[in-house]
């Protein structure tokens, strides 16, 4: 798995390639403790390029965004495949993430709450 990483005012965006299984999701969460400890926490992560995911892809994001919300911070998705959005349905995930249809929407949704 590859990540593209960039910043949006406050929020660091996480463009990922690849799969999310076993190997892959601990890549990440040792990626997003880096920013927590370099104290990043508004993450957002385009799953747009994300051809694969399994329960322990899923299981990482969950890990992710339990140490998120520890640190009083917010994780958003988007872009999610067909085949990924369809996964987090089935799962009812997508009722505990913030998921949006597009990269654009999410960072918007974060220039809303630090606009109020």
């Amino acid at each position: 798995m590859e990540f593209d990483r960039r910043e949006h005012g406050t929020v660091v965006i996480l463009s990922l390639t690849g799969r999310l299984d076993l190997s892959n999701g601990g890549k990440l969460k040792e990626e997003i403790k880096r920013l927590l400890t370099s104290g990043k926490s508004s993450i957002h992560l385009n799953l747009g390029n994300v051809e694969f995911v399994n329960s322990s892809g899923l299981g990482a994001l969950v890990s992710i965004m339990k140490e998120i919300r520890l640190q009083k911070g917010r994780l958003t998705l988007s872009d999610l495949a067909d085949y990924v959005q369809e996964i987090f349905d089935i799962t009812q995930l997508s009722h505990i993430f913030e998921i949006f249809a597009t990269e654009k929407e999410a960072l918007s949704s974060y220039e809303v709450i630090i606009s109020n």
